[in-house]
C-alpha cells in the first residue's frame, strides 16, 4: 500500500494548486486523477480574475499564464462591463486563457516541484480513523494518507462518501457548451433572447482594443442555451442541432463535436468543508452558474487557504484545529460569490421584466461606489477573513508594494515565492524581535513611501508591520507597538521555540525564517 502525507482526488486546476503549494512547504503529497492522460479534450472553461492572477504572481508564477493568455476587462454583470483598470492591483484586469492550456502550464510547474500525479486511477471510496485514510480504487488498490482532499468536481465521490449534505438550489436552466465545427457561417458573438444567454466564436481569438477579434478558421466554440432544462445524461450531438434550431433557425450543419457537455445554473455548496481528515475544495465544496466566470478562481482561493494551514498540521508545527479555520473562512466567501452567480445568472435572459432590471443595475453602475463594490466581488478583490477591527487591511489580501530593502528594491510578491510566511516591518531595523518564530517566518525591514490604498476602501492608515500568512492576507496589522504579534504567531504559525543566546542568522534572502536588512 503506497502512503503520502497528503492526496488529493482530482488533478484540475484547484487539485494541481494545491499539490503545488503543499510540495512547496515540503509535504509528500500526490494527485489521483481518474483521467488516463493530461490532455484535456477541448478547451473547456478559461480565464482568471485578478485575484486569482495576484495568486499565481505571489507564487513566480503568473507570468507564465499572462504569456499565453489575452488580457481584458472581464467582469460583465449583465451586458455591462464593469472596469477595473482604476484599481490598486498590479493586475486590473483578467485573463482570457482556456482551461486546457492552465492545465497544461500548472501541470508543468508540479512537475518542476516533483509532484507526483497517478493518472488513470478512480476512486470508489474511503474509509478514515484516528491516523489517517485509506483510499480505495476502482482497481482493488488502496492508498493510505493522513489527509484526504476531494478536488473532485461537482459530482464528488469523496463529498459524498463523507456523507457532507451538498444544500443549494436546483437548475432552473440548462446549456450545452461545445467545440465542434460547423458547415454554414454563423451569428458570431452573443445573443440573448427569452430563453437565455447563446454564443457561438472561433476557439482561437485575439482582443484587440477590447474588442473580441476571431480566427478566420478553426474549431468553433458553441455555447446554447436549452428550451427546457435537460436531463443528468451525457448530451449528443443531436440535442446539440436541436438546441441550436431552436434559437438560430438552423443548426449551421455543425458536426465534429471535440467535446460536448452540458450544465446548469445549479447552486449548491457543502454543509461542511472538513470531516475529520477529509476536506473539500473547488467545485467538490461548491457549484454555480458559470456567469461571472468565476468558478476557476474560488478553487484556486480554496487551494491557496487550505494549503498552507494542512501542510503545517501535517509537519507538527500547528494542531489539528487550525484545520477548522478552512471552513470558517472560505465558507463564507464562497457562499457570498455564489449569491453573485446566482444574481448575475437571473439578468441573462432577454424579457421585458428582466431587461427593466439589467436597464436599472447598468444605471446604478455609472455611480462609481455601485461598480467599485461589485467589479471586487467578481475579481475577488474585496474578501476578508473575520481577524478582527484593529485595522482594515487585517483579514485582507496584503498589496503587492514596491518595496525598498536593505538588500535593494523587492514586491511584496516576491517575498511569497516560496509559500512562507512574512513580518514586513516598516518601523525601523530592530523594532520587532520574532525570534522565537525564526524557523517559520522571515523578517523583512522595508520601506515603502507610497499610500495605502485598498480595493472597495480606499486609502487607509499605514501601518508599522504586518504579518502576511501565506496566502497573502494578513494576520497582524502593527500600529507602532508590537501588541498581540505573539498571540498571532502563536495562533497562526505554532507555538515558539524557546531560544537562549541566538543571534539572528545573516541575511539570506531566499530563505524563510531570515531577517533581511543589514
Amino acid at each position: 500500500m503506497r502512503e503520502y502525507a497528503v492526496v488529493i482526488v482530482g488533478g484540475g486546476p484547484t487539485g494541481m494548486m494545491l499539490a503545488g503549494e503543499l510540495a512547496l512547504a515540503g509535504v509528500d503529497v500526490a494527485i489521483v486523477e481518474r483521467r488516463p492522460t493530461p490532455e484535456l479534450a477541448g478547451s473547456r472553461a478559461g480565464g482568471f480574475h485578478s485575484r486569482t492572477i495576484e495568486i499565481l504572481d505571489q507564487r513566480g508564477i503568473a507570468g507564465r499564464f499572462l504569456d499565453e493568455g489575452q488580457v481584458a476587462q472581464t467582469a460583465r454583470f449583465g451586458a455591462m462591463v464593469l472596469d477595473i483598470s482604476d484599481f490598486p492591483t498590479r493586475h486590473p484586469y483578467g485573463l482570457g486563457l482556456w482551461q486546457n492550456h492552465i492545465e497544461r502550464i500548472m501541470a508543468g510547474w508540479l512537475d518542476e516541484l516533483g509532484v507526483l500525479i497517478h493518472r488513470g486511477h478512480e476512486v470508489i471510496g474511503f474509509v478514515q480513523d484516528e491516523g489517517g485514510v485509506e483510499v480505495r480504487l476502482g482497481s482493488g488498490e488502496t492508498i493510505r494518507a493522513a489527509y484526504l482532499v476531494g478536488a473532485d468536481g461537482g459530482r464528488s465521490v469523496i463529498r459524498r462518501a463523507a456523507g457532507i449534505a451538498f444544500e443549494g438550489w436546483d437548475a432552473t436552466r440548462s446549456h450545452l457548451i461545445a467545440e465542434v465545427r460547423l458547415s454554414e457561417e454563423p451569428e458570431w458573438g452573443t445573443r440573448l433572447d427569452a430563453v437565455g444567454v447563446h454564443s457561438l466564436g472561433r476557439v482561437d481569438y485575439e482582443i484587440r482594443d477590447g474588442e473580441v477579434v476571431y480566427a478566420d478558421e478553426g474549431p468553433v466554440r458553441v455555447m446554447v442555451t436549452e428550451e427546457r432544462v435537460g436531463p443528468a445524461t451525457k448530451p449528443t450531438l443531436d440535442d446539440l442541432r436541436t438546441a441550436l434550431t431552436h434559437v438560430y433557425r438552423t443548426d449551421f450543419g455543425v458536426h465534429t463535436p471535440t467535446w460536448l457537455s452540458r450544465f446548469t445554473d445549479a447552486t449548491r455548496q457543502a454543509a461542511a468543508y472538513r470531516d475529520r481528515r477529509v476536506l473539500l475544495a473547488g467545485d467538490a465544496a461548491h457549484i454555480h452558474s458559470p456567469a461571472g466566470g468565476q468558478g476557476i478562481g474560488l478553487g484556486v482561493q480554496d487551494a491557496v487557504n487550505l494549503g498552507w494551514k494542512l501542510a503545517q498540521v501535517v509537519k507538527g508545527v500547528s494542531p489539528d484545529s487550525l484545520l477548522d479555520t478552512y471552513h470558517t473562512e472560505r465558507h463564507p466567501a464562497d457562499a457570498c460569490a455564489l449569491r453573485h452567480t446566482m444574481a448575475q445568472s437571473a439578468t441573462q435572459r432577454q424579457d421585458e421584466r428582466v431587461c427593466a432590471l439589467r436597464d436599472l443595475t447598468a444605471d446604478l453602475f455609472t455611480i462609481n461606489e455601485a461598480r467599485v463594490r461589485v467589479a471586487a466581488l467578481i475579481h475577488g478583490l474585496d474578501v476578508r477573513y473575520d481577524l478582527g477591527d484593529d485595522h482594515p487591511l487585517l483579514g485582507r489580501r496584503m498589496p503587492d508594494f514596491d518595496l525598498i530593502t536593505a538588500t535593494g528594491p523587492l514586491r511584496t510578491h516576491a517575498l511569497l515565492h516560496a509559500g512562507r510566511p512574512i513580518l514586513i516591518n516598516f518601523g525601523g531595523r530592530g523594532s520587532i524581535d520574532i525570534t522565537p518564530w525564526a524557523d517559520r517566518v522571515r523578517l523583512t525591514d522595508a520601506t515603502y513611501d507610497g499610500e495605502w490604498e485598498l480595493p472597495v476602501l480606499g486609502t487607509v492608515t499605514a501601518p508599522s508591520a504586518v504579518l502576511i500568512r501565506p496566502d497573502g492576507h494578513a494576520a497582524w496589522v502593527g500600529d507602532g507597538t508590537s501588541l498581540g504579534l505573539d498571540d498571532a504567531l502563536t495562533r497562526w504559525f505554532g507555538s515558539p521555540v524557546m531560544v537562549t543566546n541566538m543571534r539572528s542568522p545573516d541575511p539570506q534572502p531566499s530563505h524563510h525564517g531570515t531577517h533581511d536588512g543589514k
